[in-house]
This record gives C-alpha cells, structure tokens and sequence, in this order.
C-alpha cells in the first residue's frame, strides 16, 4: 500500500516569502486536506513535545481510580476509557468494545490564568503548568496557521480566521487530546484489515494538529479515489529533523467556511498489520499521539468566507441548510449529539 503524497511546508523559516508559503499551505488543503508542518522548534520548542509525550505517559500510567475522578463529561472534557465514541458506527464491529479495557482519551479544555476548569488527576497535577503552556504554544501556532489560510485564500481581510479564534472573542470548543492506544499484543482479539483502533471520521473543528512519535504506524487517509493510504510520521525528508513533522488536518469548520474548498478529509487508526504499514513503523508496541483541536469562537457564524476565489468555488454548499447558516457551536452540539446517540445505541444491542 503506497504511503500518502502529503506535502511537508516550513512555515517558521524567517527568510521565506510568506505570501508562497500562504499559497503552498491553501493548495495542500485544498487537494489534499492534510498538510505536515515542518517541526524544527521555531513554533514550538521541541523539548516542549518531548516534554509533553512525558507526561501523556505519566498520566495514562496513573491509577484507574484517579482518572475515573475525571471522567469525561458533557462538556468534552476529561478521561474516557476504549471505544467512549463512535466514530464509524457502520463499519465498526460491536465486539471491539470487547477488547482489553485500556485507558484511551484525556481531553484538557480551557485553562484560565494558567489553571484548569476541569479536575486533573492527582498524579499530574504538578504538571498544571506544563499542560497549559504546551496549549499555549498549540493555541498560538493555530492562530499562525489560520492567519496564512487566509492570505492564501485572499480573504478580505486576511485576519478573518485569526479573528474568530482569538480567546479574547469569546469561549470555544478547542481541546488538548492526549490518546493512548494499546499495542497490539494487548488486543489479541482484534483483527487487522477488520477491526480498527478509530472509526473513519473527520474532524469537528477548524483544524487539528497532530504529533506523533517515530516509528509508531496506524493512521490512514481516504483518497479521493475512497481507497486508504498511511500516513507516514516522518515522510521522505524529514527522517533526520528533530523532531517528526506536525500533521495538519482541515476540519469540517474551515470546509464549511470556504463551501468545500478546503478539504476536510476522512482518515481512521488502524491496526496496520504485516504489510499494511510503512517500513520502519510498528503496531507492536503502545502508540501515542496528541492532537490539539483548534475551534473558532462558539458564536461564529459558518457563512462563506469573504474571498472572491470561495465565492468562486462551486461546491457542496456545506454548513447552510433550512436552518440558515450554522454557527460553531451549533455545529459541534449536533456532532456531539450524534456520538452520544450512537453510543447509547451500542449499549442497547450489547
């Protein structure tokens, strides 16, 4: 199975023309909806991911007793056990949720004053500071990211994603998800090519930024042909930075926005299996990724973007229905109800 042609840009090259690199960023987008972000520490420290990576460990070896103090709530926030959502209820097996029980998801949402609105578990909570300075810098590179979206889409003005992000607007639907998967020694039930470790999805939000450790397979994009390719975690180029690229992924938001323009694409989690992966990644060992989902302020309205090239565009027509237009929370309580129903579902044919 040949890995993904996802381009791999440097926005933080100071000598750069920010004006191509706006240009490169939107066509990656548009054709692909997957971008990896050269990750050199200029946006955000390496030690900062490394340090980050840490504490994910720490924090899903904590007892189950502490983590079950936060569970996840209605507010996207918190711990949740294996297969807490649906992501491809037609496709998943129901028995997945039979597999071993390991601790999956801890969503961190909004820190305020450098302090969490959520409990934290007692083992990590001498890491408050680290949690919210590494939202810090997820936050900030968010803000770069939307900032050049919109030079590169010609938005009148430019600032207009950047400005419906601005935590000084109003509260969003941003998290900091640290996942844990188990190897798959650990799910001896599961059945590569069957079963998968996440549904196929998109996101919910604007965008997401993915960091991943080296050598760690799993991740798969749908291709505009609907077949899957991996994801490499350092694709050709990049094997001897360091640190691997983020992963940059457009969201039902951004697609909304620009009438489907930007591409929010499919992708899943897999057990890759023998000769399902990339050389050199492995499923045989425990896999954990970090992902920020970055969400526009609540009441943003999902109306087309002002850029003459959006308007354009003859897409889909997404994000407007009898409704009218929706705004950003709309959205993602109608995402969020929609887990919730599968959900429950399952639990009554169980």
């Amino acid at each position: 199975m040949a890995a993904a042609n996802i381009p791999v840009i440097d926005i933080s090259n100071p000598s750069q023309d920010e004006s191509q690199v706006a240009k490169d960023l939107v066509e990656a987008a548009i054709e692909h909806g997957f971008i990896y972000i050269k990750n050199t520490g200029g946006d955000i420290p390496i030690d900062a991911v490394q340090g980050a990576f840490d504490l994910s460990r720490e924090l899903f070896a904590a007892p189950l007793e502490e983590k079950q103090q936060c569970k996840y709530q209605k507010n996207n926030m918190g711990w949740a056990g294996m297969q807490y959502e649906t992501l491809d209820p037609k496709n998943q097996r129901q028995t997945l949720v039979l597999l071993t029980q390991v601790n999956r998801v801890f969503n961190f949402g909004e820190f305020i004053d450098g302090q969490p609105q959520q409990p934290i578990p007692p083992s990590i909570s001498h890491r408050t500071s680290q949690i919210s300075a590494f939202r810090d810098y997820c936050y900030n590179l968010s803000l770069k990211l939307n900032t050049l979206l919109g030079i590169g889409l010609d938005v009148n003005p430019p600032s207009f994603f950047t400005t419906s992000h601005l935590r000084s607007s109003g509260p969003s639907g941003s998290i900091l998800r640290f996942l844990y998967y188990p190897p798959l020694p650990l799910t001896p039930t599961a059945q590569p090519g069957i079963d998968v470790r996440a549904g196929a999805h998109s996101d919910y939000g604007s965008l997401t930024m993915l960091f991943r450790l080296p050598r760690q397979a799993g991740l798969e994009i749908q291709l505009p042909s609907g077949k899957w390719a991996p994801v490499p975690v350092s694709p050709p180029g990049t094997e001897s930075d360091p640190a691997p690229p983020i992963l940059v992924n457009i969201g039902d938001l951004l697609s909304y926005w620009t009438n489907g323009l930007l591409r929010s694409t499919m992708h899943r989690v897999v057990f890759s299996g023998e000769g399902n992966g990339v050389e050199g990644e492995t499923d045989t060992e425990a896999r954990y990724s970090i992902a920020y989902f970055c969400h526009p302020v609540g009441t943003s309205s999902l109306g087309l973007v002002p850029s003459e090239r959006v308007r354009g565009f003859k897409g889909a027509q997404v994000g407007e229905g009898e409704r009218g237009v929706l705004t950003a929370d709309e959205h993602l309580q109608m995402r969020y109800v929609y887990s919730v129903s599968v959900q429950e579902k399952d639990r009554c044919v169980r």
